[in-house]
Parts: structure tokens; sequence; C-alpha cells
């Protein structure tokens, strides 16, 4: 008859079409398969099958692992030696068996036959078979789980239940074939809780069915294992890999319970001997013709493929990608910025300029050009158009402005010496000009003795030889450049000056620009004493000098303190000017200039026209002293700006004082803020004093402290971070 053997794989497993795939030639397997082939009956000559060997198949694939060990241990037994003609199934109940099982023959692996019969001693010993692959033992055991228990053959012909066991049994064996297929994959992995009975039993199964069984011999030799039970299987036949990571130390459990024998195998079956189970080596599966660490083959059987790429995928991915290296960016910026150095913080007043309540219009002339201001208010007023016109003697005013400059006096000193040369005696015979006359060569006057008789009498030879004094040379000129220069320091840009007496057409100015010259040169004590006289007598000379000025300077209830007259052909009549006018417990300066007045009709030397613009000068002087008051301006607590920390914070700031200014009605005062004392702070506690705010112009004018309103404080840390620029 013929054994059926179980190759791992599943039951569910397709045939595989196409040769089929032999041993090797001069190997064992190759010789075990010819034998097999050899003893293959014919189907075709031999039509009727043998019950013997049908009652063998039947035993073998329900006995279970006690029958074959039963059969492996007792070759005289009943079950192997002869059929029991009591029980023998007849022909025709046979059958279907064999009906179906023949039509697959064609894709059967031949037979594995016994390759060692008893020992030469006689004893029915089993010579023990190769380990089997974990894989093969897996799928004969669950061959064996599906494989239903099947009674005896003559029981199921007289219950009329034999034809459907048959049938059950021929198809139990076409899906043993279809696992022992060659090259067919297995879909179960290797089971490796088999356990060593087990893999006795299936090795010694093909005991039952060898042709010394039939015969009745005594020594039944156990079936050569086929080459899927030696290990030995091709890289083709190969399905899987058991690869273990640790030696395998522990015993086998238990085997599972068999399913219930035929009733005459289980009345003639004994118990297999106990043998201890021998520590199983996995066989090493080399690849390219070694083997493998442990982990790199675990490694092969765990990885898996990348998953699917999806958008949703990519999305993530460039997420995990980029965004360490945004946020190091980003904190590389943002040290960045917080580590640079805060703008320095400014001062930004609320209002540039402040109007004073009321109206107020000057007397202006009907001709030429003047200006008028207030010291500490700043200007009132302008008049006329601002172009440059001849200044006569007014331009004196400038040569003491610098002698004095570079040669200061303070108050009641007489200053150096200076010795008279000959051509400041020339000067004083010339006429049609303001001179000193009886001047002798070689005399001395101090300093202030000569600026005494530059600006009271206006001698023009005096003013030549002071600038040949100041240089040290014989010629004016860089007296003149001194001039122009001092001209640009105060910001007169439309003053031009070519003479130090002002007696040259071409040395020419504006009222605007001379009212800024008046404005600094008040602020001498020595120059505002010398102005304000109407004459003086002077040690050396003749006779006394008398001011030109002096119908103006002694006008009662004017307090008219000077400053200079100014008369020739070409400029007319002109004037610098200065009044006082006390209000309350202050006396501000009135200052103005008028230039640029003709008289209609002949005027030799200017003379009339000095005598106009006088008069209209002192109409001016009137009015604005008349108008001259104390106003209210800043109010303690009010809001005069803000600090700005550079970054887009404001913090308020507020007066912490009252203001009050005196000027004319409708005049317009120039607002300011200024730092204090020291540097303006990053940060600092409400109510702390930061700047100065200024009301006005010149040195008159009114300053009071400002406080931050609220805490002032450095801007934050999201400011910081987030800052342009």
């Amino acid at each position: 008859m013929k054994a059926v053997t179980v190759a791992s794989g599943s039951s569910e497993t397709p045939k595989t079409e196409g040769p089929e795939e032999r041993p090797e030639p001069g190997t064992e397997a190759e010789a075990a398969l010819g034998t097999a082939d050899a003893d293959e009956p014919d189907p075709a000559s031999d039509p009727t099958p043998d019950p013997d060997a049908d009652t063998d198949a039947d035993a073998d694939a329900d006995g279970g692992p006690d029958a074959d060990a039963k059969a492996a241990t007792e070759p005289g037994s009943d079950t192997d030696a002869a059929p029991d003609p009591d029980e023998a199934p007849a022909p025709a109940d046979l059958e279907p068996a064999a009906t179906s099982i023949e039509p697959d023959a064609a894709v059967r692996e031949p037979e594995a036959k016994p390759v060692a019969a008893a020992g030469a001693d006689g004893s029915d010993t089993p010579a023990a078979p190769e380990d089997t692959a974990p894989e093969d033992t897996a799928a004969e055991a669950e061959a064996e789980a599906v494989r239903p228990a099947v009674g005896p053959v003559g029981d199921g012909a007289e219950t009329g239940e034999g034809d459907t066991e048959e049938v059950q049994d021929a198809q139990d064996a076409d899906a043993i074939r279809r696992l022992k297929v060659p090259g067919t994959a297995p879909t179960a992995a290797p089971d490796d809780d088999a356990t060593a009975p087990e893999r006795e039993a299936e090795s010694e199964e093909g005991s039952a069915d060898s042709p010394s069984a039939e015969a009745g011999s005594t020594a039944v030799a156990p079936r050569r294992a086929p080459s899927w039970a030696r290990g030995e299987e091709s890289d083709a036949e190969r399905t899987s890999k058991f690869v273990g990571l640790k030696p395998l130390t522990t015993p086998s459990p238990a085997p599972a319970p068999a399913p219930a024998a035929h009733p005459r195998a289980a009345a003639t079956a004994t118990a297999p001997e106990p043998r201890p189970d021998a520590p199983r080596e996995p066989a090493p599966l080399a690849q390219g013709g070694g083997a493998q660490p442990p982990l790199d083959l675990l490694a092969e059987l765990t990885n898996t493929a990348p998953p699917q790429e999806t958008p949703r995928r990519t999305a993530v991915r460039r997420v995990k990608i980029w965004t360490p290296v945004l946020l190091l960016l980003a904190g590389a910026v943002g040290g960045a910025q917080l580590l640079r150095p805060l703008p320095a913080p400014a001062l930004v007043s609320a209002a540039s300029a402040h109007t004073l309540d009321g109206q107020f219009a000057i007397p202006w002339p009907a001709k030429g050009q003047g200006a008028v201001s207030v010291s500490g208010a700043g200007g009132v007023g302008t008049f006329g158009e601002q172009q440059p016109v001849p200044t006569a003697s007014v331009a004196k005013v400038m040569t003491a402005y610098v002698i004095l400059k570079g040669h200061p006096l303070r108050k009641g000193e007489a200053g150096p010496d200076i010795v008279v040369d000959e051509k400041a005696v020339a000067d004083g015979t010339s006429e049609h000009e303001s001179r000193i006359e009886d001047l002798t060569t070689g005399t001395k006057f101090s300093q202030q003795d000569l600026l005494k008789m530059l600006m009271i009498p206006s001698g023009n030879n005096v003013a030549r030889l002071l600038a040949r004094w100041d240089t040290g040379s014989d010629s004016e000129q860089a007296f003149v450049a001194k001039m122009n220069a001092a001209a640009q320091e105060l910001g007169m840009a439309d003053t031009t000056y070519t003479d130090p007496s002002g007696l040259d057409a071409k040395t020419v100015s504006t009222a605007a620009d001379q009212l800024k010259l008046a404005e600094a040169v008040m602020k001498d004590e020595v120059f505002r004493s010398v102005v304000a006289l109407p004459d003086a007598t002077i040690k050396g000379l003749p006779k006394p000098i008398y001011n030109n000025n002096g119908s103006l300077l002694t006008a009662p209830g004017l307090s008219i303190r000077g400053i200079k007259t100014g008369s020739s052909s070409a400029a007319g009549g002109t004037l610098m000017w200065a009044a006082y006018k006390s209000v309350g417990d202050e006396t501000p300066l009135v200052m103005g200039t008028l230039m640029d007045q003709h008289v209609d009709g002949p005027d030799p030397d200017g003379a009339n026209s000095l005598l106009l613009v006088k008069a209209n000068s002192k109409k001016i002087i009137e009015a604005v002293r008349a108008a001259l008051a104390s106003a209210p301006v800043i109010r303690k607590g009010q809001t005069v700006g803000h600090v700005a920390d550079g970054l887009g914070g404001r913090t308020p700031l507020v007066a912490t004082q009252d203001v009050n200014v005196v000027g004319v009605p409708g005049q317009q005062l120039r607002l300011s803020l200024g730092a204090g004392k020291g540097a303006l702070p990053h940060s600092a506690k409400a109510g702390t004093e930061v700047g100065v705010l200024t009301v006005g112009e010149g040195s008159g004018a009114k300053t009071v402290p400002v406080a931050v309103r609220d805490a002032l404080a450095e801007p934050s840390f999201t400011t910081r971070l987030t800052r342009l620029g």
C-alpha cells in the first residue's frame, strides 16, 4: 500500500503545476524516491484495492501517534500482519475511496520507502528517525487535528455509514496529499510546540505500511524520513525560517491528547515508551554561504514595507522635519532680538507752540522793515519785506560784540589801554561822517572808554582803531572777517559786513537779523551799561560826548536803554532799541529794530531820516509796553508730552508747576521739551522728573520740570522680540 506523508503547508494551498521537483542524483533522497516509484502499484493493472492497505491507511490516519507507535513496536500484531476476515470490507465498499484518491495521483509525491529495517540482531526496535523541521511537525499536527475518527469498516457497512466515512477518509487523504505537493508554500507558521512523541510517531508512520508488514514479517523497519523531515529541503521548498535567539533548553510540553482510535487499534495499541527530549538546536539558515547573526535574521523577518504615501503622511513628515529647524531659527532670531540694545528714549512735546489769548496789532510805519521781540516770550512780530538793506552806524553793534567777545570785561572794569595811532587822528578830520575829533597820536584810552566813544557819539575812526588793535594789523579786513563769522554763528543769514563802522553802503542786513544781534549783545552787562548812557565825559577828550539816541533815552515813562542809531543817504534812518517794562515781579526787556526809514525830499547824510526812525520806533515801544501782560500758559498736572521708548511705547508727561509768561495778546509762544540734569532713563517710578519744558525763547524763557504720570517701564518681552529695524 501507499503511505501518505504530510508536507509543511496548509490544506488550502493550491497544487503547484509544472514538473515535479526531484532530489539531486546520488543522494539518499533520490534512492528512496526510486524505491518508492518501483514499489508503487499500477492502478490500471490492479483495479481492486487491497483491503489490508485500506485498513492500514485508516489505521494510520485515525489511530494517531499511539497507533503508529504501537505498530512500530509490535511487528507481529494483527493490525500489521494480516486483516481479520470478519472485519475486512467488501471491495465495493472501498471503491469510492479509491476513486477519489486516484485522480490526484499525478501530483502525489512518491512514497518514501523505509530506509532501515529491524536491527540485525532481530530486535524489534526501529531506528530513530531524524528530527523533523518545526514546520513539518506543525503541518502534520494540523492534518491530524482535522482528520475525523473512523470506526471499523465493517461496522460502517453494517450501519449504513461506511460510505460516508470512506469518502471522508478519501477527502482527508486528498488534503494530506495536497499538503505534500513540493514547492507549495504553506500558510501556517511552524509549530514550535510539537512534542517529541508526536515527531516519533510521524517518523514511524510508514512501519505499518511497509511490505514486510504486509508479508507478515516480524521485524518492521521504520520508513525513511523524507527530505523535508530531515531539514534538507531546497530553498524552493523552504517557506519559513525558524531562528532561535537563544538555545532551546526548556523541555517540550506534553503531547496533545490523540483523537479517538479505532476500537481494534485501541485494544491492541500500547503506550510508547517515554524518551527524554533531547535539546533541539535550530538549524542555521545560511544565505550566501554563511549563517547570519540571529538579530539580523530577526530584522529580516520583522521588517515591513513602508506605508503607502498619502497627503496626510506627507504633511506630517514635513512638519516633523521642518518644525525643529523652524524652532531653532526662531530661537536664534529671538535671542538676537533680545540681545539688541534698547533704543534711547525720547521726550516728545504734545504741542510745539502756544498762542496767548487776545489780539494785538503793532503800529508799524508805512515803509521800511522792522521786528520786535520780548525777552523770554520770543518774537512779537515783524514788518515789511525782510530784504538786506544798508545798516549805516548800526553795524558798530557787531564791532562792539566782536571786541567784547574777544576781550571780555567785567562790570566796572576799564580794560587794557589802547594807543591812538596816526590813522585814527587823520580819520577824525573827515567830513560827512560821525567821528571823534581832537585825538592826539600816542594818547592812551582804556578799552571801556573807546567803547563809549564807539557807541555813544558813533565815532567811525574809533571803530577802525579797535579793529586794528584787535587783529594787531594795519588793515581792518581781518576784523571784518571776524564780524561776518560772528553773524553766521548768530544765524544772521541775510547780513554782510564790509567795514567796522557801517559807512560803506555794502554793509547790509535785515531787521530780523539785527534783532538777533540785539538779543545776543544785550546779554553782556558792560555793553548794556554803555549803551544806556545819554552822554559821557572821557578823560583825555576836550569835551563830553553825547548820545544820538538821547531823546529816546530820556523819554519819560518808556525806560528805553539803548541801543544804537544809524543814518546815511543810502540807509536812511535805522534804529536798534531796547526798553524795559515791569509786569508783576518780572521786568522783561522789549527789543526792536526799524530800518530803511526815508523821508520825502532832500536828506543830506540821512539826518532827517534819523529823526523819522526815532519817532516811528517810539510809537512801537509805547504800544508794546502797554500790551505786555502776564498770561497763564501751563498748569500743574497738565499733560505736556510723553516719553517714547523707541519701540512704540509711550508714557505721559505732566507739568509739575504752573507757568505764566509775560507777553502781548495773540503772541505765539514756542514750546520745547528737553532732558533734565541727567540722561533720560529707561524705567522710572510714577512722578519722577525726567525732563524740562521750555516756554518761549531767549535767555528769559520760562522752564518747568516735567514728570512721568505713570511708571516708566522698559519695552515688554514681546515688543523686544518682535521689534523691526
